[in-house]
């Protein structure tokens, strides 16, 4: 088994849903098992910034997928909830990255592990450390738990829940 960590956000429409959604079409995947979830939070725009808030969540999976099966997997998630890439880190209903992968560094034309911009985003960091505080960057060995302290700004706590399936089951 594989391990990875995948960033969700959502800023169009019923938010916390397509988030649900997504995780919940994780779940149903037989190659891959959600082991844990973070909070959701509520976080400022990055890059285009005239667009609504986004709810951002991290979650935890094994998988037997390797990297580029489970980037076309959060990709088919992304379709099937009506992403449109109308604009660079514009509005989205859902949007699906791949993180971590095991200790990899990977860099391809479609896909770079670890996310090259990720010690940049608060969003990303404060749930990455909340679900796993000892995850180390593969590349550069620093503590995303020493990196998170710069990056809190325009992060806040929205929901918390007490399990995976705590989350994908809430009703609004």
């Amino acid at each position: 088994m594989n391990l990875a960590y995948i960033s969700l956000g959502s800023n169009i429409g019923n938010r916390l849903e397509f988030l649900q959604e997504a995780v919940g079409l994780l779940k149903e995947t037989k190659q891959i098992e959600v082991k844990r979830m973070s909070s959701v939070y509520e976080t400022d725009p990055v890059g285009y910034v005239d667009q609504a808030a986004f709810l951002n969540i991290v979650v935890e999976l094994e998988t037997l997928y390797t990297p580029h099966e489970l980037l076309k997997k959060c990709n088919e998630i992304e379709d099937l909830l009506g992403r449109k890439r109308l604009v660079r880190w514009g509005p989205r209903t859902v949007d699906l990255d791949i993180l971590l992968y095991n200790e990899e560094n990977m860099k391809t034309e479609d896909l770079i592990i670890p996310h090259p911009r990720m010690t940049e985003r608060g969003f990303v960091l404060v749930p990455l450390v909340e679900i796993n505080s000892e995850l180390v960057h593969p590349s550069t060995k620093q503590a995303f738990s020493n990196i998170v302290h710069d990056q809190k700004e325009g992060v806040h706590l929205w929901k918390s829940f007490d399990g995976v399936d705590a989350f994908v089951h809430f009703e609004g």
